[in-house]
């Protein structure tokens, strides 16, 4: 029996899908994890971090991937003081200050994902609004970091399929990304089902002090029935 399925596309010049981020290197997943897709709709709706996402966070949610792009890697060099350079600062103009030049520069590293396009499938109650959201969203929307925006609409339509792959093959593909999506080709599609198994950190624990816990992801490779729209 046929099921609503919200489905929309995903694509950027640039996009980080957030993993374990540490303080000298924050990785990227090759797919946008649950996290930042539950973000990425709180945005459209309005809902801020402190706001209430049990909605959100009920909903299932596939991702295929369709062009996971090609891996990139920035550099940024940060300034910290040394706790013994000054004690009990209340500010760090004031520390940077009272040290006096005694700082240590270390180098980060910042990965990302260059010329990205997914397909996502939701699953679960108020998609007819979440559609309408991602139309017309309230927040401004990037893949993972404001230094990375869509490069195209997101097309959200609210589908009737019988399987989540039924749902997939009918996300629109913007039609400068036509000729590189081969329909004919197995399509890697992440969400709960599949023979291969992973763990991944992209369930919110608590998003003011970004706490997130593992899950449990299945990943499979398969044939998109039907003709993906352009």
């Amino acid at each position: 029996m046929a099921s609503p399925y919200l489905v929309f596309s995903l694509s950027a010049s640039l996009g980080s899908m957030g993993e374990l981020a540490g303080h000298e290197r924050r990785g990227s997943l090759l797919w946008p994890g649950r996290s930042a897709l539950i973000g990425l709709m709180g945005a459209a709706l309005g809902v801020r971090r402190d706001g209430d996402f049990s909605g959100l966070d009920s909903l299932k949610i596939d991702v295929a991937v369709f062009d996971s792009g090609t891996a990139l890697r920035d550099f940024h060099t940060i300034q910290s003081v040394p706790a013994a350079a000054v004690k009990k600062p209340n500010s760090r103009p004031e520390a940077i200050r009272k040290a006096g030049g005694r700082l240590t520069t270390s180098i980060t590293l910042r990965d990302y994902r260059a010329g990205v396009f997914y397909g996502v499938a939701v699953q679960g109650e108020g998609l007819e609004e979440i559609a309408a959201a991602l139309r017309k969203p309230h927040f401004t929307l990037y893949l993972g970091r404001k230094s990375c925006p869509l490069s195209s609409p997101l097309n959200p339509q609210v589908v009737q399929a019988d399987t989540v792959e039924e749902a997939l093959g009918q996300v629109k593909v913007p039609f400068w990304l036509s000729r590189h999506v081969d329909l004919s080709e197995k399509v890697m599609v992440v969400g709960e089902q599949g023979s291969q198994r992973d763990y991944v950190h992209d369930v919110p624990l608590d998003r003011q002090r970004w706490h997130f816990a593992a899950r449990d992801v299945g990943i499979r490779h398969v044939e998109l029935p039907g003709k993906t729209m352009k």
